[in-house]
């Protein structure tokens, strides 16, 4: 199945808008997946899945090439113009059907547990409202689904976790299309009602100096299953 247009949707207008940041973005992704082991990062993220798969904030569509040829279909939801438009090129080489199409995460164009996964991949951290986010997470995704998360946030010693805190209140979120440094993802996934699966603290880079975005963690949640009334 070939990937929609990116202007498929009734959208007006970009939910997020941050071009220049996009373009930075893009290009330092790219050297990420072999300096800093980011392609390793993916295999592990999204092996294994199966079925119909959501990625919400798919970026530039670095993890496609990564799904395994168990996943039916992908949907990858990217509010960004320009970085949508690099994903939509990367779904024309991707052996996995994918379809990118605009939207945001607190209100996903999609409809109700249509989804066997969820994969959320440095997203979180750049999401107006994580709450109302994550519920749309658990809306889409059928009772026992699976999420696969790979997310920065809070992390080091006190003095580092200081410095996260002071960037998020100042220049960081303005320069970094919204990124914040000091969220929490796992607790936000287990207040949001997920049941947490394994999961490990990664630093990126693997080496070298820790820098406030390198406090990574990656694993796996599932919507609890439906229960009898």
């Amino acid at each position: 199945m070939a990937p929609r247009s990116a202007g498929s949707g009734k959208v007006s207008r970009d939910p997020v808008h941050h071009p220049l940041f996009a373009r930075y973005y893009a290009r330092v992704s790219v050297t990420a997946e072999s300096r800093w082991g980011m392609a390793r990062v993916r295999d592990r993220l999204l092996t294994g899945l199966w079925g119909r798969v959501i990625e919400i904030g798919a970026g530039n569509g670095l993890n496609f090439s990564h799904y395994p040829g168990t996943v039916s279909e992908v949907v990858a939801i990217e509010p960004e113009r320009r970085l949508r438009q690099l994903a939509v090129e990367a779904a024309l080489r991707c052996e996995v059907p994918v379809d990118v199409v605009p939207g945001a995460a607190e209100a996903l164009p999609v409809k109700s547990e249509a989804f066997d996964a969820v994969v959320i991949s440095l997203v979180l951290c750049s999401v107006r409202d994580v709450p109302r986010a994550l519920g749309e997470v658990r809306r889409v995704l059928r009772p026992g689904g699976t999420v696969r998360f790979f997310e920065h946030g809070r992390g080091g010693g006190p003095a580092m976790r200081f410095t996260q805190r002071a960037l998020d209140r100042t220049v960081w979120p303005p320069l970094s299309g919204g990124c914040h440094l000091a969220r929490d993802p796992v607790a936000a996934l287990r207040d949001a009602g997920f049941e947490l699966g394994p999961y490990r603290r990664v630093l990126m880079p693997e080496k070298g100096p820790a820098l406030p975005t390198s406090f990574c963690v990656l694993g796996t949640a599932w919507r609890p299953p439906a229960t009898d009334s």
